[in-house]
């Protein structure tokens, strides 16, 4: 094989690839089976086989049980707004944001105390070990899981208070920064970073995609004079969803 040629698996995943993309093949089309590629491109079976596990894993096809491979339906991506933290008016910045696009969200929550990995301690600034309290996020569109969302915030800064638990008592669900502000603690950073990762397979099977799908891993957190208050994972699936910054130039 020449310098810098790709393997044949690879070239014949990507011409496959382009018929899918351009609607040479269509959505819920099946996919030419093994023998078929085998024949049109002149491969092994194991080229063949490799070059149908590089779709699946990119999701552009699925297996069904009996009947064999098909093109899947390709989404468009839709919006999930952010604009940090705002102003406390009463109401979660996951619900304005979402009121922004016109839908309808609604999300799930549990939060339980925790010890804080080494991981999450270097985040929010405290030992390992150290008791903070962890929520684990649903969020929904239309009913549709959308986004996931673990937190955790120090129970040095929000223990035995009445903003302890997110989402519950007279602020829950209002957000971390009108609920900090409830126990004088005046919020005004947030740094948020965006990466991306195949999804794990709790995560997926909650957001409704398929193995080797990627998602987008957005982590923040929440600073009150240089001192972290709350952090968190967000976890969005990339072949639905774009995630869109509205940012201030004042």
């Amino acid at each position: 094989m020449a310098f810098g040629e790709q393997p044949a698996y690879l070239r014949v995943a990507s011409d496959l690839r382009e018929k899918i993309v351009n609607g040479a093949l269509p959505p819920h089309t099946r996919l030419p089976s093994q023998a078929r590629i085998r024949q049109e491109y002149g491969v092994s079976d194991t080229v063949a086989l490799e070059a149908r596990k590089v779709l699946m894993a990119e999701g552009l096809v699925e297996g069904r049980s009996g009947s064999g491979t098909y093109v899947r339906e390709r989404p468009v991506p839709r919006r999930i707004a952010r604009s940090g933290y705002r102003p406390p008016v009463g109401s979660s910045p996951f619900r304005q944001e979402q009121a922004e696009a016109g839908v309808r969200g609604t999300w799930e929550s549990r939060s339980e105390q925790d010890e804080a990995s080494q991981e999450i301690a270097a985040r929010l600034g405290i030992e390992p070990g150290d008791r903070v309290m962890r929520t684990r996020y649903v969020f929904r569109e239309a009913g549709d899981p959308m986004m996931l969302s673990t937190s955790w915030e120090p129970l040095a800064v929000t223990g035995r208070t009445p903003v302890m638990l997110p989402e519950e008592g007279p602020l829950g669900g209002c957000g971390v920064v009108e609920r900090m502000a409830a126990i004088d603690i005046v919020v005004d950073n947030v740094l948020e970073e965006v990466g991306a990762r195949p999804g794990l397979a709790d995560e997926l099977i909650t957001l409704g995609g398929v193995p080797g799908h990627v998602v987008m891993v957005l982590e923040r957190t929440y600073y009150a004079s240089g001192r972290a208050v709350e952090t968190a994972d967000v976890v969005v699936p990339a072949d639905r969803y774009r995630i869109a910054y509205h940012l201030s130039v004042k």
